[in-house]
């Protein structure tokens, strides 16, 4: 029996050049792959269908051949009906937008440079998730932060990330669930997942009192473990195989469901994200979501 087709994916954060095109067919070459089809999804993306070598060794030759272009790829099993994903389960901050809350409320309070030191640590994996998110709560509400002051950051700092609503609609429209796992709050969860149009959000809770912001964030907390939690029941609930699932995020708490997922996907990520996940978007926008599972342009959903 013949091996199956495969196909890499290189996406742009600008058109993609015929030059470049020509050093990833000709790297495939160069490592004993038989060159098929050559497609374009987008201006800045397209595909190479070939056969003869396994997945990570095409990667790794175009790769070496691209050398620091700005272009992020993905080998992977040509059969369309592989590549569609029905379940989009996304991170929050530094992913689906492009500002950690938590930081921005820091921001107001004064105090940013303390509280993102934690962050960046509890991101990295460097500490507990929980204690960092407790340590970071109470040091904010020591600065009397209040409902209004939360409203104010969302709507003064938090923007969506290039591509994430294209990203969501599409695949909405295509029939996929979509959902927003944050181990941030519910009260920024809500707003960004309904600007997005996500089905469903999840995240933690933040407790206030006569509109003042508590030191402490409702249990159980979620985190990691929750995230792979959710991912599952997700599919589970909507009869969908874990293959079908795609996971994105950037930091350690995110690790799980990018893990567990069929195609589990870093963005702008921590280092130890970066080298876990089977997929990378170090350089193009949201939309390289769209153009690994074979979409082309003219089917996104813009609006």
């Amino acid at each position: 029996m013949a091996a199956p087709e495969l196909v890499l994916t290189l996406v742009g954060n600008a058109p993609l050049s015929a030059p470049t095109i020509d050093v990833a067919r000709a790297a495939l070459s160069d490592a004993g792959a038989t060159i098929g089809t050559i497609k374009a999804l987008g201006e800045d993306a397209g595909d190479i269908a070939f056969t003869g070598i396994d997945k990570l060794a095409a990667e790794q030759a175009v790769r070496n051949a691209l050398n620091d272009a700005q272009v992020d790829l993905l080998a992977q099993d040509a059969d369309p009906a592989q590549r569609r994903k029905q379940l989009l389960i996304a991170d929050m901050d530094s992913t689906m937008i492009t500002a950690e809350c938590l930081d921005e409320l820091a921001d107001f309070a004064n105090m940013k440079d303390e509280v993102v030191a934690i962050t960046e640590r509890a991101m990295r994996g460097e500490l507990d998730f929980e204690e960092a998110l407790d340590a970071r709560i109470a040091m904010l509400a020591d600065k009397g932060l209040t409902e209004d002051s939360l409203e104010a950051c969302y709507q003064d700092r938090i923007r969506l990330s290039d591509g994430a609503r294209t990203t969501v609609r599409t695949m909405a429209n295509n029939g996929a669930h979509t959902a927003l796992v944050s181990g941030g709050f519910t009260f920024f969860t809500e707003r960004v997942g309904a600007a997005l149009g996500m089905a469903e959000n999840r995240a933690n809770t933040l407790v206030f009192n006569a509109d003042k912001m508590l030191e402490k964030v409702a249990r159980p907390i979620l985190g990691k473990a929750a995230k792979q939690a959710a991912l599952e029941e997700m599919c589970a609930t909507h009869n969908i195989a874990l293959t079908q699932a795609i996971a994105i995020g950037d930091g350690a708490n995110d690790l799980a469901m990018i893990g567990v997922a069929g195609l589990g996907v870093a963005y702008r990520a921590k280092p130890v994200v970066a080298e876990a996940a089977r997929a990378r978007l170090d350089h193009a926008p949201l939309t390289g979501l769209l153009y690994f599972q074979g979409y082309t342009t003219d089917q996104f959903t813009i609006d």
